[in-house]
């Protein structure tokens, strides 16, 4: 019998145009497989192809061109929402404004490449502003980061936090103590989430197993528990060490079948779309 699966809302999703935002970040050699533009017809495909709802894009690039142009396609079908960049330390409400798309659902900054490694605490970041507009926040941190992101969540009560990707465990260093640590604390707070997402891409590329993955997500599974865990794709990036179908299976085999509706799509939409599922 063929089993039957939960509606799925892909929280972590991305799709460029290089001539109009460059993605520097991409190896042209060890990721020749995302070296490419990637826009709404591959979305499409992927997702008939291993079954996901709608996506919430998220950034790649600290650029105002690149959120709107996200926008500009985010009334496509398979698209449910877009977490853009704006600058945190110019006028947030301005830009806001400027921007003025019911299809803003959420605001990252690449903190995990900013050139300022404790970005996160700039006291000219308007983190206020964002809770004001009722948007969350994802932190895209490495783990030596956690710590930071903790000192900024617990000094924002009143804005949602999203951490990406589990906090980027280093699997194929098999040192997961500091990222446990730093995880931990933000897990103690009640403004922050966690995505199932992006995991595969820190291990070793070409010769891991499943069973790599299985302590950092039961970790962080027990931390946060399912209420506060989304799944993501981080298509098209997944490509780089696995397949986007491959991974969801890995997701809903860790993930108790009686939280599927939660991680799979009820969490995600309350966190970025505001819809209750009580």
């Amino acid at each position: 019998m063929t089993p039957t699966h939960s509606r799925v809302i892909d929280s972590h999703a991305h799709l460029w145009q290089r001539s109009r935002t460059p993605q520097p970040w991409i190896d042209p050699e060890s990721m020749a497989v995302i070296d490419q533009d990637f826009w709404t017809d591959d979305l499409v495909a992927v997702q008939a192809e291993v079954g996901i709802d709608g996506a919430i894009l998220v950034q790649s690039s600290n650029s105002a061109q690149e959120t709107a142009d996200l926008l500009a396609v985010a009334g496509h079908p398979s698209v449910v929402g877009v977490v853009g960049w704006i600058d945190l330390e110019g006028d947030v409400s301005a830009q806001l404004a400027a921007l003025d798309s019911p299809h803003l659902v959420g605001i990252r900054h690449l903190a995990h490449q900013d050139p300022d490694h404790e970005w996160l605490l700039r006291p000219s970041v308007d983190f206020a502003a964002l809770a004001a507009a009722g948007l969350p926040f994802d932190l895209v941190v490495n783990p030596s980061q956690l710590a930071l992101a903790a000192k900024v969540v617990a000094s924002n009560p009143g804005t949602h936090f999203v951490l990406d990707h589990l906090g980027n465990p280093p699997i194929a260093s098999g040192d997961l103590d500091e990222w446990r640590s730093g995880v931990a604390r933000l897990a103690a707070l009640d403004n922050v989430s966690v995505k199932l997402s992006g995991i595969t891409l820190q291990t070793n590329w070409a010769s891991w197993s499943v069973d790599d993955l299985r302590q950092p997500i039961d970790i962080a599974l027990d931390l946060f528990g399912p209420e506060r865990m989304l799944f993501g794709s981080d298509w098209p990036l997944v490509m780089l060490a696995s397949s986007l179908s491959a991974w969801i299976e890995i997701a809903r085999e860790f993930i108790p079948a009686e939280h599927h509706d939660a991680v799979f799509s009820g969490n995600a939409e309350r966190v970025y779309l505001g819809e209750s599922h009580a």
